[in-house]
């Protein structure tokens, strides 16, 4: 998935339209973007979508956090089957697996096939969190990928900002941000990058996702429609990178027995075939 988009779950005027903006999956939101007294509302508005709705992409909820009313959210949720749950303010490994037991709980009491139902934890969101963040390793097969945030973190700080003013991520988040990739790669799931606030500067958003795809993220949150085409553009290899790609796979298929030789005057290995792969997964991905 080069790209989710948040919703807010108390917007149902606004779920078809996100199904229809571009994005790879939505992200109906429970958590941060919906009121505490219209968190009902949006629960039965979420359920009933789910229900009725012609799935043209994934459909996930970011249900509220485990100590908080998660197990409330998917107890109303699951009887329509959510493709995935985003699980916020993931304090430890534990959390994960908890979720973790509740969704085979709830797809069993359903009639739903266990492990369907696929599971993105957020996970540095809080100081303790990124003190434990080994602990998010081992993750339960459902885990597809990880993810991090910013904004709360920099609330959990005390911090006035979480850029410099040329729009980079101060030192802290840079650490969480690698973190996720880190973890991530360790528990082999995908790394999935956060939000970007900028809803305006298409160019700026672009830019910053293609240093996010440079560094190894393999898709991004997005929370509005205009931020979609700039996600893909910067998630969709260039022609150049597809070119060199082919040409790697087909030398690989040529010399089967080889490790390693020289092309385009550059030491070509196994791992360059891993990336090769991958880079033509994602052009598959825009056509």
């Amino acid at each position: 998935m080069r790209s989710m988009l948040f919703v807010p779950g108390d917007r149902p005027e606004r779920f078809e339209k996100a199904l229809r903006s571009g994005a790879d999956a939505i992200i109906l939101d429970l958590e941060d973007a919906v009121a505490a007294t219209q968190k009902p509302q949006a629960r039965t508005s979420i359920r009933t979508f789910l229900a009725e709705a012609t799935r043209s992409v994934p459909c996930w909820v970011r249900i509220n956090p485990v100590d908080g009313e998660g197990l409330t959210d998917l107890q109303a949720i699951m009887p329509s089957g959510p493709d995935g749950i985003v699980l916020p303010k993931a304090r430890h490994g534990a959390d994960v697996d908890r979720v973790d037991h509740w969704l085979e709980a709830l797809e069993s009491a359903h009639g739903q096939a266990v492990g369907q139902t696929q599971l993105i934890p957020m996970i540095t969101e809080t100081a303790g969190a990124l003190l434990a963040i080994s602990s998010f390793a081992s993750a339960p097969a459902r885990v597809a990928g990880m993810t991090w945030g910013a904004e709360d973190l920099a609330i959990e700080l005390g911090a006035s900002a979480n850029r410099d003013t040329d729009g980079n991520y101060l030192p802290p988040y840079q650490w969480a941000s690698s973190q996720c990739q880190l973890v991530a790669a360790a528990a082999g799931v995908l790394a999935i990058d956060t939000v970007d606030t900028d809803i305006q500067n298409t160019s700026a958003v672009e830019a910053r996702a293609r240093a996010s795809r440079r560094a190894g993220y393999h898709g991004k949150l997005a929370i509005h429609p205009a931020q979609i085409a700039p996600i893909h553009a910067a998630f969709t290899p260039t022609e150049e990178e597809q070119q060199w790609a082919k040409a790697v796979v087909q030398a690989f298929a040529e010399t089967p027995r080889s490790g390693a030789f020289r092309l385009e005057g550059k030491l070509i290995d196994r791992p360059h075939l891993q990336q090769a792969e991958r880079i033509l997964a994602l052009a598959r991905l825009a056509t």
